[in-house]
């Protein structure tokens, strides 16, 4: 199974689909029907989240797995180290080897409400520190992808020191970025501009995610801390049906993406929300204009 590193010294551009372990048999096999039809876009990869504290850890893994195995798609397996000690971390990666998942995409993760002071030896456990602990036991088996904030981490004061944790991250070990969802393509134009001042080339693929219904989008945005400009908001009054709103919104996505093109995105990222609609009618829109896969 590819590294995606080695897809990027391949291809210049890159597709790729998020998901969520579901919790449910039923809903798994829905998801790998989800899967099975947005196959027919070729994507890269595919990532697949981890929950807080891996409260999801097993399902994840055994996603990437049955993923690589039924559709022979690599898979990015997200891992975190807040509420792991190192040894646990450790052996972590090494199943993740084991089961010859060859991407991790290394993250801090949220803190747990509960726990203020963190957990044995990684109390104060940052995604830095993650690359170095991969690297560190499985030199280049891995490939490792780190998170982009274009509007800056929720936790850093600025934008500047941001930036500087990026570089921190990609000096440990991390070989991609892959950002948080935001919703004005200048963000994007200035994020490159600062992290590339600071010496950093690798790839950073700007992560899209798919207007759905405003409940979830505020969820979202609430959570990592992402700004929804009033344009954004608007979209959810202006229409006079759920039809034409939902015109309007996969129009405003599909065009977003056509600017991060112009602007020299090596890929787009979807968080799918293991829907395939409305991602779907993303692609089909931007296919008419610019032919990425």
């Amino acid at each position: 199974m590819k590294k995606i590193t080695d897809i990027f010294e391949q291809k210049k551009f890159t597709l790729s689909f998020e998901f969520f372990p579901p919790k449910d048999k039923q809903k798994t096999e829905q998801l790998f029907e989800t899967i099975s039809s947005l196959k027919r876009y070729d994507p890269d990869f595919i990532s697949v989240t981890y929950g807080a504290g891996g409260g999801t850890r097993g399902l994840t893994l055994d996603l990437c797995e049955r993923i690589q195995r039924q559709f022979s798609i690599p898979a990015m397996a997200h891992l975190t180290c807040i509420g792991h000690t190192r040894q646990e971390l450790k052996d972590i990666i090494g199943g993740i080897k084991d089961r010859n998942i060859r991407n991790i995409l290394a993250l801090r993760g949220d803190i747990p409400k509960e726990e203020k002071t963190g957990k044995d030896d990684l109390q104060g456990c940052y995604a830095y520190q993650l690359c170095k602990l991969i690297r560190g036991m499985h030199k280049d088996f891995f490939s490792i992808g780190v998170a982009g904030f274009p509007e800056g981490h929720v936790d850093a004061p600025d934008k500047e020191t941001d930036s500087k944790y990026m570089k921190i991250k990609i000096d440990a070990g991390g070989e991609f970025v892959v950002t948080q969802l935001f919703f004005e393509p200048e963000l994007y134009k200035e994020y490159i501009q600062r992290i590339r001042g600071l010496g950093v080339d690798v790839r950073i693929i700007p992560g899209i995610l798919p207007l759905t219904d405003y409940k979830s989008l505020t969820r979202f945005c609430r959570l990592c801390g992402a700004n929804i400009p009033p344009g954004v908001h608007n979209l959810f009054t202006s229409a006079e049906s759920d039809e034409q709103e939902y015109k309007i919104k996969v129009g405003y996505t599909s065009n977003f993406c056509i600017e991060m093109l112009k602007m020299g995105a090596p890929g787009l990222h979807f968080y799918t929300l293991n829907r395939v609609e409305p991602t779907s009618d993303i692609l089909n829109n931007i296919q008419k204009v610019q032919r990425i896969y």
